[in-house]
């Protein structure tokens, strides 16, 4: 295994245990408000802090993109740095603080812009998956894959959409998400990517997310035989934030339904 992805692994795993550990008492937890249900607790400020102490410990010269402390520039004071790890302490916050168990730590280290190597840890069932660029995907050391579903008829979906409860006839997330055989809104884009990739889920829409809720998750699913790509079909997912991935079959049907 690459040193940098164990690297990436310990530091999931200390944030993992800092998650864990807050969970046992969520009655004590100090919540704030971000935006409009959007919250931040001392415990992602906290967990991210570790994966960041960790990180620049072993690598001063690569920079760090984290959703709660932003852009930080590598030791050396490079602005663009040639590698870059993008965190998410806590993907899932809004499960985490009602106790819903579906949440995780998510690490990717970018190399010249793309994902070199993915770290997304769920804490609550111990499960670290994990992949390198061109090494394939791996749930806890066991090589994954993409599910074989063929039918669209017979895919389940997870989403992150907003107002996906109410969505007016003309939007064109109706037949895609009409069309199969079930969506989900699980709260945590990494775990539903990761899950892509580990053949739970047969494919995920997602809108306006942010380069931290799918850097690990598109290397796993990549890794994993998938697809993904914008709602134009094209690579921009990470500048526009909109995104879909899925095992090929799957993938060519979505963008159809998408597209109707």
């Amino acid at each position: 295994m690459h040193p940098m992805l164990n690297t990436a692994i310990k530091a999931a795993r200390r944030a993992g245990a800092i998650i864990n550990r807050a969970s046992l008492d969520l009655e004590r937890l100090n919540v704030a408000r971000k935006g409009p249900k959007d919250y931040v607790t001392e415990v992602d400020r906290a967990a991210e802090e570790s994966i960041i102490d960790i990180l620049r410990t072993a690598y001063p010269d690569h920079g760090i993109l984290a959703e709660e402390s932003g852009r930080l520039q590598a030791g050396g004071g490079q602005a663009d740095a040639e590698f870059q790890w993008v965190i998410d302490p806590l993907d899932g916050t809004t499960n985490f603080i009602h106790g819903f168990a579906h949440y995780a730590v998510s690490i990717a280290l970018m190399h010249r812009g793309q994902a070199a190597h993915a770290v997304v840890y769920d804490p609550t069932r111990n499960e670290m998956f994990t992949a390198s660029r061109g090494s394939g995907a791996f749930l806890n050391d066991r090589r994954v894959r993409v599910s074989s579903c063929l039918r669209y008829h017979d895919a389940l979906l997870a989403s992150h959409i907003p107002q996906s409860t109410a969505l007016p006839a003309s939007s064109p997330f109706v037949p895609l998400l009409a069309e199969c055989a079930a969506a989900r809104r699980t709260g945590s884009t990494v775990l539903d990517l990761s899950w892509v990739a580990s053949g739970r889920l047969d494919g995920f829409c997602g809108v306006g997310l942010k380069p931290w809720d799918m850097a690990a998750g598109s290397l796993l699913v990549l890794e994993a035989g998938g697809l993904m790509a914008d709602f134009q079909g094209e690579q921009g997912w990470m500048e526009s934030g909109n995104v879909l991935a899925a095992p090929p079959k799957i993938f060519a049907q979505m963008m159809t339904h998408l597209l109707a």
